[in-house]
């Protein structure tokens, strides 16, 4: 069995609120805005809604959601958050030992699935990748996976292990990944499963020169096909955007943005041309 957390909290840019303690999941919420601007058939301008990118974000080792949403929401500019509808919950098992990020972070803190010291061998992993999915199903759907550390090594194998029956069955396919500060998992047989053909879906990688986890990181990047890279100066931790990073990521946001609503288009038409026939 698995554990949920016992609490959701809903935010705002500058608010959270603890909601009733029968709700079973932490929830973090980024609001919505309608923001884009298109021309009429007579070159009037009028606003439309744009289509924000939902991810599911997955937070690093003994941290929480909490924490996550602290450093990211902290650290990236608003031109990104404004193109994002985040939603960070916690992991699903109570942190088994002391975090990293005590005294810098308040607890409580989760982990994902406890590993042994070669980070070969996993405890509850299994339990893990059924709690995200239930994650998806109750606050999705999702366009994709946002993942720091133990949260990106997850987030880097889903695609793989999805598209093999393995995880996320019920679940709309992953479509864009956010990798910082990733690795592969070293379980020859999860490795099998993951990462056996390279992954298709987009994904950008940021890479710190500090990193302990740089040369892994590099390494994942094999397996998939036509990453962007960023890359920042710090060691293991979320970054700020220099203004070639900030500039990469905008472009990247803004062509999935383009695709997806184009894609939402197509299903209009051919759900139209279903009824008409």
């Amino acid at each position: 069995m698995y554990i949920l957390p016992k609490r959701i909290y809903s935010c705002t840019r500058k608010t959270i609120s603890p909601e009733p303690a029968e709700l079973k999941t932490r929830e973090i919420c980024f609001p919505a805005k309608f923001e884009f601007h298109k021309m009429g058939s007579e070159g009037k301008e009028f606003k439309a809604a744009e289509r924000k990118l939902r991810l599911l974000c997955l937070h690093g080792f003994r941290t929480s959601g909490e924490i996550i949403r602290k450093q990211v929401t902290g650290k990236w500019p608003e031109s990104v958050l404004n193109k994002l509808d985040l939603v960070f919950v916690d992991a699903p098992f109570p942190c088994q030992g002391k975090s990293d990020v005590e005294g810098i972070f308040d607890p409580p803190y989760y982990e994902w699935f406890q590993f042994n010291k070669e980070f070969t061998k996993y405890e509850n992993f299994d339990e893990c990748l059924a709690y995200i999915e239930d994650c998806m199903i109750e606050k999705g759907p999702f366009d994709g996976l946002l993942g720091f550390s133990q949260g990106a090594i997850l987030s880097a194998a889903l695609p793989g292990l999805q598209a093999k029956g393995v995880a996320l069955t019920r679940v709309p396919k992953i479509k864009v990944l956010v990798i910082i500060g990733g690795a592969k998992f070293r379980d020859p047989s999860i490795v099998e499963n993951a990462f056996s053909s390279q992954i298709q879906c987009p994904s950008v990688h940021f890479l710190g020169d500090q990193d302990f986890l740089k040369q892994h990181g590099t390494e994942l990047l094999d397996s998939f096909i036509d990453p962007l890279v960023i890359r920042h100066p710090k060691g293991h931790t979320i970054p700020r955007f220099d203004e070639k990073g900030l500039e990469n990521m905008l472009s990247f946001l803004g062509r999935l943005q383009n695709e997806f609503e184009d894609e939402v288009e197509d299903e209009k038409q051919e759900i139209g041309l279903s009824i008409t026939s």
